[in-house]
């Protein structure tokens, strides 16, 4: 029924190593199926200029895909400036994980998280979202560890997850055959039980209302397991 054999509620396997650089105050690998992103978080202690004395922090995001993480090479984009699908990814994966922290409590500090795709196969920015939360996470904590901040910025892990409709059905983490052939594509972005984002459109079909509830509900349960997994990492 899926290309990949898996049941219509049924994640790929899902893994993060934290600490796998040794520069960044917050680095793992997400690996979730064969897409691969690395994720980090950098420190500064600097704010962007209309962010000057707010008392306010500041996470934002980059995103990049290496030449060959696709199927065939890609330019880098360095070479020609960013696409309007890079800019748009970015732009979701920082305001997706602003959602998460308490920037009074972060303080008037920035955190800039990379999110580097190594290896392509569908979710790509819902993986980076997933990692970067887990990369931000390690670097509050050393900010923490370190006395800089007091409390803990970050209630509830920020997590993403792909759902469609594919073949006529409802189904969860599409990978890239899927994806490329789904009716219909969302991207689900969640802290908790609340949605901080979600991203819908039909691709060459239309869809219900109780499809689209039938989505949520497995966003739902993607992003829990997606949760548990991000907590055992950063624990």
């Amino acid at each position: 029924m899926r290309p990949s054999g898996r049941q219509t509620n049924e994640m790929r396997e899902v893994s993060i190593e934290t600490g796998v650089t040794i520069h960044a105050e917050g680095s793992c690998l997400i690996k979730v199926g064969n897409t691969h992103v690395l994720c980090t978080a950098t420190v500064d202690e600097k704010v962007p200029p209309f962010m000057r004395n707010s008392g306010l922090g500041w996470v934002t995001a980059e995103y990049g895909m290496l030449p060959r993480a696709t199927h065939t090479r890609m330019r880098r984009e360095a070479k020609n400036g960013q696409s309007g699908r890079t800019q748009e990814i970015q732009r979701l994966i920082g305001r997706s994980l602003r959602a998460g922290v308490d920037r009074v409590a972060l303080g008037e500090r920035q955190i800039q998280i990379d999110c580097d795709v190594i290896q392509a196969d569908g979710g790509t920015r819902c993986a980076a979202i997933t990692g970067g939360w887990v990369a931000l996470k390690l670097a509050v904590n050393q900010l923490m560890k370190a006395g800089m901040i007091t409390s803990d910025p970050l209630v509830e892990p920020v997590a993403a997850i792909s759902c469609g409709i594919y073949a006529g059905q409802e189904v969860l983490d599409l990978d890239y055959p899927e994806d490329s052939e789904a009716g219909v594509d969302g991207n689900f972005i969640m802290t908790g039980d609340k949605l901080i984002e979600v991203q819908m459109s039909a691709e060459g079909s239309t869809f219900t209302r109780t499809q689209m509830n039938g989505l949520l509900d497995l966003a739902e349960k993607g992003v829990s397991e997606l949760k548990a997994v991000q907590l055992a990492a950063v624990s």
